[in-house]
C-alpha cells in the first residue's frame, strides 16, 4: 500500500471511529495487514493513534455536553485491571474470533432494526452492574486488543442505558483509559519508533476532529446506531477471518 492511500486510510477509519467515541484501534490493525510493519510495532502504532483518537473524541464530545461523569466512572472501577489480565489470556482459545463475530454481527442487527419509541427516557445501571459490565469489556477488549468500545457502546444503546451521544462519549474515555493503560506496558522502544510515523499520528488526529465534531453536533442518534452498525459488521468480519486462517 502506497503511503498516500494509508495515510487516506487512517484518516478515514478515525473519521468514522471517532463519530461514534471509539479509536480506531481494529480498523488501523487491518490497515497494517498490507504493510511490512511487525506485529509488535503495528500493535503499538495502532494504541498511540487510540490515546490520541479517543482522547480527543472525549475532549469534543465533552465541550458538546454529552459527557456524564456520575454515569461514566463506575464503568472504569474494572476495566483497567481486568483488560491486563485479558491480555494475558490472549490468543489461548481458537474460536473466539468466531463467537465474536457471531456477538457483533448480532448487535450490528440489533441497533439498525431496533424499534424507536417515542419518548423513550434512558435509564441508568445501578453502579454495581455498571462496574460488572465495564470489568467484562475490559477483560475482553484485553482478550482481543482493542480499546473495548466494540463491547460496551452497543450494550449500552440497546438496554437504553443513555442517549447515543452520551454513550461515545463515555466509550471515549472508557477507550482511552484502557488503550493508555495498554500503552504503559509496551516497551518504551517501541511507543518512541511508533511517534516516528507522525504523518499517519496526523491523519488521525484529522480525522478525529472531523469525525467527533461530526458525531457531537451534527449526527442524529439514529445516524449514530447505523454508523456503530457498520464498525460492528467490519469488525466481525476482521474477527471472523482471523477465526478462518487459524
Amino acid at each position: 500500500m502506497s503511503e498516500t492511500l494509508l495515510l487516506l486510510g487512517v484518516f478515514g477509519v478515525a473519521t468514522a471511529y471517532s463519530s461514534v467515541g471509539h479509536g480506531g484501534a481494529s480498523g488501523y490493525l487491518a490497515l497494517w495487514a498490507f504493510t511490512a510493519y511487525s506485529t509488535q510495532l503495528g500493535a503499538t502504532l495502532a494504541l498511540v493513534l487510540n490515546v490520541i483518537v479517543a482522547g480527543l473524541t472525549f475532549v469534543i464530545f465533552r465541550r458538546a455536553k454529552h459527557f456524564d461523569w456520575k454515569l461514566t466512572w463506575p464503568f472504569l472501577i474494572f476495566s483497567i485491571p481486568l483488560a491486563y489480565l485479558g491480555g494475558r489470556f490472549a490468543h489461548q482459545a481458537h474460536w473466539q474470533g468466531a463467537v465474536l463475530a457471531v456477538v457483533l454481527t448480532y448487535a450490528a442487527i440489533s441497533l439498525v432494526f431496533r424499534p424507536s419509541q417515542k419518548n423513550e427516557n434512558p435509564c441508568a445501571p445501578t453502579p454495581s452492574i455498571s462496574a460488572v459490565t465495564g470489568g467484562s469489556a475490559g477483560f475482553l477488549s484485553g482478550l482481543v486488543g482493542v480499546g473495548g468500545g466494540i463491547f460496551l457502546s452497543p450494550l449500552m444503546i440497546l438496554l437504553n442505558w443513555a442517549k447515543p451521544h452520551t454513550v461515545a462519549s463515555l466509550s471515549a474515555v472508557f477507550i482511552f483509559l484502557n488503550s493508555l493503560a495498554g500503552l504503559a506496558a509496551r516497551p518504551a522502544d517501541l511507543v518512541r519508533q511508533s511517534v516516528e510515523f507522525w504523518p499517519l499520528i496526523l491523519a488521525g488526529v484529522a480525522g478525529a476532529l472531523l469525525g467527533s465534531w461530526f458525531g457531537a453536533y451534527q449526527s442524529s442518534s439514529r445516524t449514530l446506531r447505523v454508523i456503530l452498525a457498520l464498525i460492528l459488521i467490519v469488525a466481525a468480519a476482521k474477527h471472523l477471518g482471523q477465526a478462518v486462517r487459524i
